[in-house]
């Protein structure tokens, strides 16, 4: 809203309340929702690192009128179209380890809540009622349009606003329409359901309570979604709504917004079955998270083969967690590690420069490399590589994949007869397995003490296919 940058300092405010505006769940989740969860995600484990308690909250809108039209064109009731992409959201974005919300309100469980702000804008002279339901006056909102920074006559001229003749002002927005189909609510003004503004602000209302200190979601909710939600909540409670305010650039297809209302969007489980988990949130963070993102084959050609230097450091460093070289060089990878963590710390906590924290991550990817290439894995001091680049890549978010015991066992007992059929001589047999294995998603690298191997994403196909 200001425009400035803002401090947040840990001893004075030890517990920090964000919200963020969640998915509208009437479709599977895409890559460009991806871009606003993962960055509050890796928001969240910044905070909680440098010592903040965090309260996240993020919402579903589980009643809208694209929810309804596509339960009608499925056949199935609202509640259960909303449930199963709900559960599509936790299956997703739980692949690309992002951490669970404390709470996920959703508008269809907090009504009688919804009902009472509405209630308490019409008592106030705030709102007004007409037969189609129930209106915010806009009007009688002081600096309407200061998030935005959009004039009210330029608002007026052209902007997106809801047809009804009944308003006042072309800028007045619902907060309760009447209908005469389902789903329905009972309220004083009649039967219907909830503007979209509203139930955010209900929501914030409950869990969080005014002012909170971050909300935050796509730029494309700053007009009208989060300024009606500035409006009508600093309305009712003359309490500034949030203290800050962050809004993430939109990933672009083709030089339009990636939207399910565009029909141009990439389901996450697509994305992440060609090309990974680590590799789609290492892409996302690539850029800064206020600027668009062109989604590119050559980008995320680029974010994958950065991926793979640091999916391999990450299996070095958990086989050889003391990894480093003797004593002058220990002190050398000392002040690397140092170096590194002061310049990823000063780049996240200065308005989240993740571009350049992730460049600090490949920077120790590529030092492990070096000493694991080099045979020096058997360092033996406290500060070790592998201590700090697991600080990183953890901060970021990044994960190892989780392989079952039995598979486990299978990889070990195929590498174990793949070496000793090297040892017989017997190379062609031995490079077969190590085909099938690679095929089968499963990276191995021989050194003088045996074979590393671990999962690697950079063996699916990305864009190939």
């Amino acid at each position: 809203m200001s425009g400035e940058k803002k401090t947040f300092d840990s001893t004075e405010q030890p517990t920090l309340k964000i919200y963020n505006c969640g998915l509208t769940v009437y479709d599977s989740p895409h890559v460009g929702h991806a871009k606003v969860i993962i960055f509050f995600d890796t928001l969240r484990r910044l905070l909680l690192r440098k010592g903040f308690r965090v309260r996240y909250v993020e919402n579903f809108t589980d009643v809208d009128d694209k929810i309804i039209q596509r339960a009608r064109e499925l056949g199935i009731s609202t509640t259960l179209l909303s449930e199963r992409y709900i559960a599509e959201y936790f299956r997703d974005f739980g692949t690309l380890n992002v951490m669970k919300a404390d709470s996920y309100p959703r508008a269809t469980r907090i009504m009688a809540d919804i009902i009472q702000l509405v209630d308490g804008l019409v008592k106030m002279g705030a709102a007004y009622v007409v037969p189609s339901g129930v209106y915010l006056d806009v009007g009688k909102v002081k600096s309407y349009g200061k998030l935005s920074k959009i004039k009210l006559s330029e608002l007026r001229a052209g902007a997106r606003v809801e047809p009804d003749p009944e308003k006042k002002d072309p800028l007045d927005f619902a907060l309760w329409k009447i209908y005469d189909e389902e789903p329905l609510w009972d309220s004083p003004w009649g039967r219907g359901r909830p503007g979209w503004h509203i139930e955010c602000s209900a929501m914030v209302h409950k869990e969080l309570g005014e002012p909170i200190d971050i909300h935050g979601g796509g730029e494309d909710l700053i007009f009208p979604h989060h300024e009606n939600e500035i409006a009508q909540s600093e309305t009712l409670f003359s309490k500034p709504l949030s203290n800050l305010w962050l809004h993430v650039g939109m990933l672009r297809l083709s030089g339009e917004k990636m939207s399910k209302s565009l029909g141009n969007v990439i389901p996450i489980a697509e994305f992440v079955r060609r090309w990974g988990p680590n590799t789609l949130r290492y892409y996302l963070l690539s850029g800064l998270y206020r600027r668009q993102l062109e989604y590119s084959i050559n980008v995320l050609q680029n974010s994958r083969e950065n991926w793979r230097i640091v999916e391999s450091a990450k299996a070095i460093s958990d086989r050889f967690p003391r990894i480093g070289t003797g004593e002058k060089g220990d002190q050398d990878d000392s002040s690397a590690v140092t170096s590194a963590i002061l310049n990823f710390d000063s780049a996240l906590s200065d308005d989240m420069n993740t571009p350049q924290a992730l460049s600090e991550l490949v920077k120790l990817s590529r030092l492990i490399n070096l000493r694991f290439s080099s045979g020096q894995v058997d360092g033996d001091r406290e500060e070790s590589l592998s201590t700090g680049f697991n600080l990183l890549f953890d901060t970021l978010g990044f994960s190892k994949p989780s392989i079952p015991d039995e598979e486990t066992k299978s990889v070990e007992e195929r590498i174990t007869s793949r070496n000793e059929l090297r040892k017989r001589g017997e190379f062609g047999r031995a490079d077969q397995i190590r085909s099938e294995l690679e095929r089968a998603g499963y990276a191995l690298v021989d050194y003088p003490g045996g074979t590393l191997w671990y999962k690697s994403e950079y063996l699916l196909p990305g864009g190939s296919e």
